[in-house]
Protein backbone atom coordinates (compact mmCIF):
# COMPACT_ATOMS: atom_id res chain seq x y z
CA UNK A 1 0.00 0.00 0.00
CA UNK A 2 2.96 1.87 0.73
CA UNK A 3 4.79 1.43 -2.27
CA UNK A 4 1.83 2.75 -4.47
CA UNK A 5 0.88 5.67 -2.54
CA UNK A 6 4.45 6.75 -2.67
CA UNK A 7 4.18 5.52 -6.58
CA UNK A 8 1.26 7.43 -7.56
CA UNK A 9 2.37 10.69 -5.22
CA UNK A 10 6.03 11.02 -6.23
CA UNK A 11 6.84 8.98 -9.22
CA UNK A 12 4.04 9.17 -11.52
CA UNK A 13 3.73 13.09 -11.98
CA UNK A 14 7.46 13.02 -13.38
CA UNK A 15 6.20 10.61 -16.37
CA UNK A 16 2.97 12.30 -17.11
CA UNK A 17 2.67 14.57 -20.24
CA UNK A 18 0.13 17.36 -21.04
CA UNK A 19 -1.34 20.55 -19.60
CA UNK A 20 0.43 21.52 -15.74
CA UNK A 21 -0.72 20.25 -12.88
CA UNK A 22 -2.70 22.66 -10.42
CA UNK A 23 -1.05 23.32 -6.81
CA UNK A 24 -4.16 23.45 -4.57
CA UNK A 25 -5.41 19.84 -6.03
CA UNK A 26 -1.85 18.69 -5.61
CA UNK A 27 -2.21 20.20 -1.74
CA UNK A 28 -5.08 19.03 -0.62
CA UNK A 29 -4.56 15.10 -2.78
CA UNK A 30 -1.67 15.08 -0.44
CA UNK A 31 -3.29 15.63 3.00
CA UNK A 32 -6.27 13.11 1.90
CA UNK A 33 -3.60 10.52 1.09
CA UNK A 34 -2.33 10.92 4.54
CA UNK A 35 -5.71 11.37 5.94
CA UNK A 36 -6.04 8.05 4.13
CA UNK A 37 -2.64 6.29 4.84
CA UNK A 38 -3.05 7.35 8.21
CA UNK A 39 -7.03 5.75 8.71
CA UNK A 40 -6.19 2.54 6.89
CA UNK A 41 -2.69 2.13 8.69
CA UNK A 42 -4.47 2.84 12.20
CA UNK A 43 -6.95 0.23 11.90
CA UNK A 44 -4.71 -1.92 10.56
CA UNK A 45 -2.54 -2.15 13.29
CA UNK A 46 -4.22 -1.25 16.32
CA UNK A 47 -8.19 -2.28 15.27
CA UNK A 48 -7.90 -4.96 13.29
CA UNK A 49 -7.72 -8.99 14.13
CA UNK A 50 -7.02 -11.90 12.14
CA UNK A 51 -7.30 -15.34 12.74
CA UNK A 52 -3.65 -17.19 12.49
CA UNK A 53 -4.96 -18.60 9.37
CA UNK A 54 -6.30 -15.63 7.44
CA UNK A 55 -4.06 -15.74 4.53
CA UNK A 56 -5.66 -18.86 3.49
CA UNK A 57 -9.33 -17.19 4.00
CA UNK A 58 -11.31 -17.00 0.68
CA UNK A 59 -11.56 -13.04 1.96
CA UNK A 60 -8.04 -12.94 1.65
CA UNK A 61 -6.28 -14.55 -1.36
CA UNK A 62 -9.66 -13.44 -3.50
CA UNK A 63 -8.86 -9.60 -2.29
CA UNK A 64 -5.24 -10.27 -3.01
CA UNK A 65 -5.96 -11.53 -6.39
CA UNK A 66 -8.17 -8.81 -7.14
CA UNK A 67 -5.78 -6.00 -5.89
CA UNK A 68 -3.23 -7.52 -7.90
CA UNK A 69 -5.52 -7.67 -10.82
CA UNK A 70 -6.68 -3.78 -10.67
CA UNK A 71 -2.86 -2.77 -9.68
CA UNK A 72 -2.02 -4.34 -12.95
CA UNK A 73 -4.99 -2.89 -15.30
CA UNK A 74 -4.16 0.48 -13.67
CA UNK A 75 -0.52 0.12 -14.18
CA UNK A 76 -0.52 -0.68 -17.92
CA UNK A 77 -3.57 1.84 -18.67
CA UNK A 78 -1.16 4.71 -17.22
CA UNK A 79 1.44 3.27 -19.31
CA UNK A 80 -0.67 2.87 -22.28
CA UNK A 81 -2.09 7.10 -21.50
CA UNK A 82 1.43 8.18 -20.90
CA UNK A 83 2.66 6.68 -24.65
CA UNK A 84 -0.08 8.73 -26.34
CA UNK A 85 0.94 12.17 -26.23
CA UNK A 86 4.83 13.37 -27.27
CA UNK A 87 6.85 15.61 -24.96
CA UNK A 88 5.00 19.27 -25.43
CA UNK A 89 2.04 17.62 -26.56
CA UNK A 90 -1.64 18.79 -24.70
CA UNK A 91 -3.75 17.57 -27.27
CA UNK A 92 -6.23 14.73 -26.40
CA UNK A 93 -6.13 11.37 -28.44
CA UNK A 94 -8.22 8.54 -28.35
CA UNK A 95 -6.50 5.52 -26.36
CA UNK A 96 -6.01 2.05 -27.41
CA UNK A 97 -4.72 -1.38 -26.38
CA UNK A 98 -5.39 -3.34 -23.09
CA UNK A 99 -8.94 -2.44 -21.78
CA UNK A 100 -9.13 0.44 -23.40
CA UNK A 101 -10.55 -1.60 -26.11
CA UNK A 102 -14.00 -2.49 -23.80
CA UNK A 103 -13.83 0.83 -21.37
CA UNK A 104 -13.09 4.54 -21.81
CA UNK A 105 -11.70 5.06 -18.08
CA UNK A 106 -9.52 1.47 -17.81
CA UNK A 107 -7.47 3.25 -15.86
CA UNK A 108 -10.17 4.16 -12.79
CA UNK A 109 -11.89 0.67 -13.50
CA UNK A 110 -8.30 -1.06 -12.57
CA UNK A 111 -8.21 1.81 -9.70
CA UNK A 112 -11.80 0.29 -8.62
CA UNK A 113 -11.05 -2.89 -8.76
CA UNK A 114 -7.67 -2.92 -7.04
CA UNK A 115 -8.84 -0.87 -3.83
CA UNK A 116 -12.06 -3.10 -3.54
CA UNK A 117 -9.82 -6.26 -3.44
CA UNK A 118 -7.44 -4.53 -0.93
CA UNK A 119 -10.90 -3.58 1.31
CA UNK A 120 -11.94 -7.22 0.61
CA UNK A 121 -8.90 -8.77 1.58
CA UNK A 122 -8.24 -6.67 5.00
CA UNK A 123 -12.24 -7.62 5.63
CA UNK A 124 -11.86 -3.43 6.87
CA UNK A 125 -14.91 -1.08 7.12
CA UNK A 126 -12.21 1.99 6.36
CA UNK A 127 -11.16 -0.09 2.88
CA UNK A 128 -14.47 -0.43 1.81
CA UNK A 129 -15.17 3.23 2.85
CA UNK A 130 -12.20 4.47 0.91
CA UNK A 131 -12.75 1.71 -1.99
CA UNK A 132 -16.53 3.26 -2.15
CA UNK A 133 -15.48 6.85 -2.13
CA UNK A 134 -13.20 5.89 -4.90
CA UNK A 135 -15.76 4.50 -7.04
CA UNK A 136 -17.94 7.37 -6.41
CA UNK A 137 -15.05 10.00 -7.16
CA UNK A 138 -13.51 8.66 -10.38
CA UNK A 139 -16.56 6.43 -11.31
CA UNK A 140 -18.30 9.85 -12.80
CA UNK A 141 -14.71 11.07 -14.15
CA UNK A 142 -14.56 7.99 -16.22
CA UNK A 143 -18.43 8.68 -17.30
CA UNK A 144 -17.11 12.50 -18.43
CA UNK A 145 -14.52 11.13 -20.16
CA UNK A 146 -16.41 8.76 -22.29
CA UNK A 147 -18.80 11.08 -23.32
CA UNK A 148 -16.55 13.51 -24.07
CA UNK A 149 -14.27 11.06 -26.27
CA UNK A 150 -17.71 10.62 -27.92
CA UNK A 151 -18.52 14.36 -28.61
CA UNK A 152 -14.87 14.85 -29.76
CA UNK A 153 -13.86 12.18 -31.95
CA UNK A 154 -16.01 11.06 -34.73
CA UNK A 155 -14.17 8.05 -34.57
CA UNK A 156 -14.04 6.97 -31.85
CA UNK A 157 -15.49 3.15 -30.98
CA UNK A 158 -18.90 3.15 -30.19
CA UNK A 159 -19.14 -0.19 -28.56
CA UNK A 160 -16.90 1.01 -25.95
CA UNK A 161 -18.61 1.56 -22.25
CA UNK A 162 -17.67 4.05 -19.88
CA UNK A 163 -16.87 1.98 -16.81
CA UNK A 164 -17.08 -1.17 -16.81
CA UNK A 165 -16.69 -3.78 -19.66
CA UNK A 166 -20.27 -4.90 -21.51
CA UNK A 167 -21.75 -3.12 -19.00
CA UNK A 168 -21.25 0.57 -18.08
Amino acid sequence: LCFLIYLRTFIYPFFTRGRPFPLQLLFFGTLFCIYNGFLQGYYLIYCAEYPNNWCTDIRFTSGLLLFLLGMGINIHSDLLLRQLRKPGEVTYKIPQGGLFTYVSGANYFGEIVEWFGFAIATWSLPAFAFAFFTLCCIGPRAYHHHRYYLKTFTDYPKSRKALIPFVF
